[in-house]
């Protein structure tokens, strides 16, 4: 049933079938600082440079060139000979002729001419190669994406839960984002976040994310029914990938999870429940978005056990011990099961964050 439902999901001309260069513009891969406008005015300014140094080489030498009128060289004259010279244009109306005037024409004029056009030139190939240059970005980033992060959807949910995982030393080339809007994309590419055009209900563009070699999926979609179906797609060709949905109606957490989600979170319920304690008790809340934020104060982090710490009680730690984590399941310090601490067990607990 779920291979026919994903039958129809998914488009007749797959994207993982595409060559690399059909890619560009469906992937991103984070660029540098310095933007294309910026570059090519810093190229311009640089050639107006040159021309003007060829330019005043001239008109110092002017007595030195003859003009096919006979007649002695002006400054527009110098700017002229200095434009088709550099241009490589040279229409041999201006010429030099005596032996100084050739000799800086040789030493001076000649490498302004060379780099004039180097300038022009790499210009341009800039420009023709963009393409191409992006092409083997995402081919070698295809080859060698491994043990990443994917989030479905950079709304509120998904930007919130990518500075989260920033601020847990994540580094964001680490993070892919998928999205069918190009602006918050751009937004996503902004902080070096490599993105992805197109719907996470189609299993060819988890694919482009590399979903099928990564460690965590995030699925922070607007609408739940949109949530099941990522989760299913995402657990097809991801069975090893650890699977966080968040949703807004508790009543679909039993969808989530039969689709393959490992955790659940419902986002309208919690963000109700601090509502409420923020009436009656603001402290509470004020704490819990302390430890929601990772950059200051504390933060809420797991750590394995170390080995003097074997047998021991999590109560009697220096550390403010919240539950113990073994074989993925977690117990809460309370348990008569989290008395003594096991070889292979995680700590859950409170650690301060220093700025």
């Amino acid at each position: 049933m779920a291979g026919k439902l994903r039958a129809r999901l998914d488009r007749s001309d797959s994207l993982t079938d595409r060559p690399d260069f059909d890619l560009v513009g469906v992937i991103r891969i984070p660029e540098g600082a310095t933007s294309p406008a910026r570059a090519i005015w810093k190229r311009v300014l640089i050639a107006i440079g040159a021309l003007a140094a060829a330019v005043v080489i001239v008109y110092i030498g002017r007595s030195g060139y003859r003009d096919a009128q006979g007649g002695d060289l002006s400054l527009l004259d110098c700017i002229y000979y200095a434009t088709v010279s550099l241009s490589t244009t040279g229409y041999g109306d201006i010429t030099p002729v005596t032996p100084w005037a050739r000799f800086l024409n040789i030493v001076l004029i000649t490498p302004l001419r060379i780099f004039f056009l180097i300038v022009l030139v790499g210009t341009t190939l800039a420009a023709l190669t963009e393409s191409s240059r992006q092409t083997f970005k995402i081919q070698r980033w295809r080859r060698q994406v491994r043990n990443h992060t994917v989030v479905i959807g950079y709304g509120t949910k998904g930007r919130t839960a990518i500075d989260a995982l920033i601020g847990d030393d994540i580094p964001p080339s680490e993070i892919v984002v998928v999205d069918t809007d190009q602006s918050v994309l751009d937004s996503a590419a902004a902080k070096g976040l490599v993105t992805v055009t197109g719907s996470a209900t189609k299993s060819d563009v988890l694919r482009l994310a590399g979903a099928q070699h990564a460690a965590a999926i995030i699925v922070a979609t607007n609408r739940d029914d949109t949530s099941v179906l990522v989760t299913l797609t995402a657990r097809e060709i991801a069975p090893d990938a650890k699977i966080v949905a968040a949703i807004r109606e508790s009543e679909n957490t039993h969808l989530l999870r039969q689709s393959g989600a490992d955790s659940v979170v419902v986002s309208s319920e919690t963000a109700g429940r601090l509502l409420g304690l923020a009436t009656t008790t603001p402290s509470v809340v004020e704490m819990m978005e302390d430890l929601l934020t990772p950059e200051a104060g504390f933060a809420v982090a797991e750590r394995p056990v170390e080995k003097d710490e074997i047998g021991g009680s999590p109560r009697h730690l220096a550390d403010i011990v919240l539950g113990v984590v073994r074989d993925g399941r977690l117990i809460r310090v309370g348990s008569s099961e989290a008395d003594a601490i096991e070889p292979g067990d995680k700590l859950l607990y409170i650690r301060r964050v220093t700025n």
